[in-house]
């Protein structure tokens, strides 16, 4: 018995229709926690030291999810790890979160996002569990890394950003590679001619939706031009993670996997 025949016209709108279906059911049950490790080499030579960057974990408490992203990061065997911003979503989870960083087995160093500030948490318990993994957390401070050989830069601030907020007086060691840590990408256009081996942010989570050939739907104030990936900007090559987690109660990602990323230099 043959089976039934279907119209052109019938197979197009079936298939119409049923496309935002797929692509809402990838947002919700697929990429949330489909985890990508992304590669890149940065400067010209041989490099001689890698980094892992993560960012934006917005931890809620799903604790099999985190521990596979610490995982992961400790499989790709960095000489250290950069973290920039946002631990979790709210402060009860703070405990939990710290827990399972501190099975990262690198040196991890990090700033603070704003909902690290906007959820109240102590600083001194993050202080604490980076500095045990032979880390720091470089609120507005510095660290020579990697046998003296890189210069890790961290800056912090409790607001969300501000056009005219400039840092143009950091730490920079000409001696050294440098590299900067910060939680929002548009500080980028604000280092006051300052001049970085390579920058790293978070905070945009990439738009968690990004319509093919478009972008991003929407990102929050502070990404400026920078809302995922690598650019080239006038203070240096800069790296916007699009993040672990994500914010709220909107558990979706389209076309915008969470990153580990790998960083050789």
């Amino acid at each position: 018995m043959k089976p039934p025949r279907i119209s052109r016209r019938k197979f197009i709108t079936t298939a119409v229709l049923a496309t935002p279906l797929a692509a809402l059911a990838d947002a919700h049950f697929v990429e949330p926690d489909w985890l990508k490790v992304r590669r890149l080499t940065i400067g010209t030579g041989t490099p001689t030291h890698r980094l892992v960057h993560f960012s934006d974990v917005h931890h809620k408490g799903d604790t099999k999810y985190l521990k596979t992203v610490i995982d992961t990061i400790n499989s790709l065997s960095p000489d250290f790890v950069c973290f920039t911003g946002d631990i979790m979503e709210e402060g009860k989870f703070l405990d939990e979160a710290l827990k399972i960083f501190s099975g990262i087995k690198a040196p991890l160093f990090g700033v603070p996002g704003n909902h690290d500030y906007w959820s109240g948490i102590p600083f001194a318990p993050v202080y604490q569990c980076f500095q045990r993994t032979g880390g720091a957390w470089l609120t507005n401070r510095h660290q020579v890394v990697a046998g003296g050989k890189i210069n890790l830069v961290g800056i912090a601030s409790g607001w969300i950003y501000q056009p005219k907020q400039t840092w143009s007086r950091l730490p920079i060691d000409p001696e050294k590679k440098n590299i900067l840590l910060m939680h929002y990408p548009a500080w980028a256009n604000n280092l006051g001619g300052q001049k970085f081996d390579l920058m790293l942010a978070g905070h945009s989570h990439g738009g968690q939706v990004r319509i093919p050939f478009y972008g991003p739907i929407v990102v929050p104030y502070g990404v400026a031009d920078y809302d995922m990936g690598l650019y080239q900007t006038q203070a240096g090559p800069l790296y916007v993670n699009p993040g672990i987690g994500y914010i709220g109660d909107y558990d979706l990602r389209f076309n915008c996997r969470p990153e580990i990323t790998v960083i050789e230099v």
